[in-house]
């Protein structure tokens, strides 16, 4: 390997040009000078590595990026984080560095709250690829103070590192004070980053040729090939890594959706049946364009269920509605659908989940289909969706979505309370107010607006907000983000702001400026069905890696 130059080489060759005239001899040695670095330069950049070739074949998810220095620079562009970083830290020291994430498996614990309550933690067993395309010395400078200041941080400081050399290269093992540890391999330009050294050992054997890499993943190399160019990121996710996070994702809605044990057991059985047997893999794609960083997420659905949704779930063709002058202009959040049939749309769904799930599960859904939307207000579901015309907008006055409704356009009004006559009381005189009849349920917390044809339902706080917001003028329609609503067809979109993440990722990217008061961000998502399943794009300042890197913070 070529030494590196040090002040007294300098000088040699400073005295070297100063002794010869001749012009020849001149341009000769600056000719061999540049070929010199030339040579420097391309065995520093080679040609981009396919670090699928190191990933093991069972890796559930694989994440990627070319070029970490322009994933992560295409953050610092939006106006947020200029309005909210006095800088952007500086990406050269891992500008041509290829990584990778494999995604192996993953770890439950239970942690306690409290001496009734308990928190699940599901912790990823993942290998971090890096290709720095660096000299060997470098590379492990690299590990030792960037991979080190990295461990550094997030574990608290004071994490203690040992550095052996074994298997033709260089083992690191860091350990935080609570006793935590993780793992690096380098070897040559390549890093191997871990929490679980068992995973970089698996690595390590595949690349050696001891075990099959991603390469002989079929349907991983059709994606990854259809979705080559102008990418920042991509990612894909694997039948078996479905079913994985089927079972965290059956866990965690459990957790959050009921305190009974028996619905917790039936979310536990049924959801992660579901995902495992409608999805077959799911792909990410990252792009930066003039509108921010693109997220595409493409779900590959079983045929036989995407040719349902292709066929049921499709858009109207009638012309837009007036609906969205209910909505105030601080919406914290809002989505449209655009349904040719809205209860055959609703049927699809439940004929797909009956037909995913057991069968006595999916019985027992069926049966109890008419109040699944119970909790918009809804007591019969099918008699609502029968009552009303394609659009239907929904919205969150607040991040937990406490605060919510639903504004609907309608065709039979009659039918339409009597799906929601178990919750809302029409037996007594409707309050008039804001050229609206209002009913209450029982306990005044939900009411039902109607006005001209529209019906608006949900918390009484929020359904008054929306009847104002018409009378004043004052809604959403006047945002300029309304426009995306007007772009074109399509089954959902969604408009969203977030009030806190941006702080966070710039604090990651950048240095903050002093006494900033934090930015809001927003998102916009689009939902389609088509006949390989389900296309969702979201177009935000900061996109998913911005998300990924939030957790960083955490």
């Amino acid at each position: 390997m070529k030494p590196q130059m040090n002040t007294n080489e300098h000088g040699y060759f400073l005295d070297f040009f100063s002794k010869f005239n001749n012009r020849k001899i001149f341009y000769l040695s600056v000719c061999i000078c540049v070929h010199l670095w030339l040579i420097f330069l391309f065995a520093c950049s080679s040609s981009p590595t396919d670090l699928r070739s190191f990933a093991p074949n069972e890796t559930l998810i694989y994440l990627e990026t070319k070029d970490l220095s322009i994933t992560l620079e295409s953050l610092t562009q939006n106006e947020t984080f200029k309005n909210l970083a006095q800088n952007s830290k500086d990406f050269s020291p891992v500008k041509n560095v290829q990584v990778a994430v494999a995604v192996t498996g993953f770890e439950t614990s239970e942690k306690q709250l409290t001496g009734e309550n308990s928190a699940l933690n599901f912790k990823p067993r993942f290998v971090a690829i890096a290709d720095t395309h660096l000299w060997s010395w470098q590379t492990r400078s690299f590990a030792e103070e960037i991979l080190g200041n990295f461990v550094n941080e997030t574990y608290g400081g004071e994490v203690n590192l040992e550095v052996t050399g074994k298997d033709g290269g260089n083992w690191y093992e860091w350990t935080a004070q609570d006793g935590r540890k993780v793992f690096a391999f380098v070897e040559g330009s390549l890093v191997f980053f871990s929490n679980d050294q068992a995973a970089i050992e698996k690595s390590l054997a595949v690349k050696k040729g001891e075990g099959e890499s991603l390469m002989k993943n079929e349907n991983l190399r059709r994606t990854y090939d259809l979705n080559a160019e102008n990418k920042l990121a991509f990612g894909y996710v694997s039948p078996e890594g479905i079913a994985q996070i089927a079972n965290i994702a059956g866990v965690s809605t459990a957790i959050q959706s009921t305190e009974t044990e028996d619905g917790r057991n039936f979310i536990v059985r049924v959801l992660p049946q579901i995902l495992r047997n409608t999805t077959k893999e799911i792909v990410w794609t990252a792009i930066k364009n003039e509108k921010g960083i693109e997220d595409k997420f493409a779900v590959l659905l079983d045929p036989k269920f995407s040719t349902v949704f292709k066929e049921t779930l499709v858009t109207s063709s009638q012309n837009q509605t007036n609906l969205a002058e209910f909505l105030p202009s601080d919406v914290f959040s809002v989505t449209k659908y655009d349904l040719k049939n809205p209860l055959i749309a609703w049927r699809s769904l439940l004929l797909v989940t009956k037909e995913a799930t057991d069968a006595v599960s999916g019985n027992f859904l069926q049966q109890f289909s008419g109040s699944l939307l119970s909790s918009y207000g809804i007591s019969d579901a099918e008699t609502f969706l029968s009552s009303i015309n394609s659009e239907i907008f929904t919205a969150q006055f607040d991040a937990e979505g406490e605060k919510s409704i639903t504004i609907v356009s309608i065709k039979d009004a009659e039918n339409l309370k009597k799906s929601l006559s178990e919750i809302i009381d029409f037996k007594v005189s409707a309050e008039k107010m804001e050229n609206a009849e209002i009913w209450y349920s029982k306990d005044k917390q939900i009411s039902a607006a109607f006005t001209g044809n529209t019906l608006i339902l949900g918390d009484a706080e929020s359904v008054l907000k929306c009847l104002q917001a018409k009378q004043s003028a004052q809604n959403i329609t006047k945002s300029p983000i309304f426009g995306k609503f007007s772009e074109g067809k399509t089954t959902a979109i969604t408009f969203g702001k977030s009030f806190d993440s941006a702080e966070k990722i710039v604090g990651i990217l950048g240095i903050l400026k002093e006494g900033n008061k934090g930015a809001e961000t927003s998102f916009i998502t689009q939902t389609d069905f088509n006949e390989k399943g389900i296309e969702r794009k979201t177009v935000s300042d900061f996109g998913f890696i911005g998300t990924v890197l939030e957790q960083l913070e955490e």
